[in-house]
């Protein structure tokens, strides 16, 4: 998916035309942003994975597993937590659970839904992400790409956006 601005047309809106044409590119180079860092995080999960010849795992899997950590889940509850796309979530906890890496067992309150948790196999590919990931935010603060204060306002206006959008979902405009 690419975000495309357009040429002399503002966006509709409250604001005048030139400050929407302004805001427009800079709006859109945001969701460009975060599109390409999400693959490219997926990708630095891969290429971990790969030098360490853990072959029976993707990324999105071994992401999944570093977010679901110590917790018990249904793949109900990590999808309604925005991490996974719908189908994905179930094929891709079927495949950890085949591979040894998620423990699934029914649920004793409601028969009807799978509740997951982590494998030591499974802890054993989390400890890997976080240790990469460890790795690398030490490596942005220690070469100064980034610094900590940085870090908490690129948090904060991602987590201000976040609520945004979500208002956007749950409420029409």
């Amino acid at each position: 998916m690419s975000f495309h601005t357009p040429v002399n047309q503002p966006a509709p809106g409250i604001r005048g035309a030139s400050e929407t044409l302004d805001l427009l590119p800079r709006y859109l180079d945001s969701l460009s942003l975060v599109e390409r860092l999400h693959r490219l995080l997926l990708d630095v999960i891969k290429d971990e994975f790969e030098r360490l010849s853990v072959l029976d795992i993707n990324a999105v899997q071994a992401l999944l597993l570093f977010n679901v950590a110590d917790n018990e889940v249904t793949a109900g509850e990590l999808k309604s937590r925005g991490y996974y796309q719908g189908s994905n979530v179930s094929y891709n906890l079927k495949k950890l659970v085949e591979n040894g890496y998620m423990h699934h067992a029914r649920c004793e309150i409601d028969r009807r839904s799978v509740r997951v948790r982590l494998t030591a196999s499974g802890q054993d590919v989390r400890r890997i992400v976080a240790e990469l990931f460890a790795r690398h935010a030490e490596g942005l603060v220690g070469k100064g790409v980034i610094d900590i204060d940085e870090l908490d306002r690129i948090n904060g206006a991602l987590k201000r956006m976040e609520r945004y959008w979500t208002e956007k979902i749950r409420y029409i405009y």
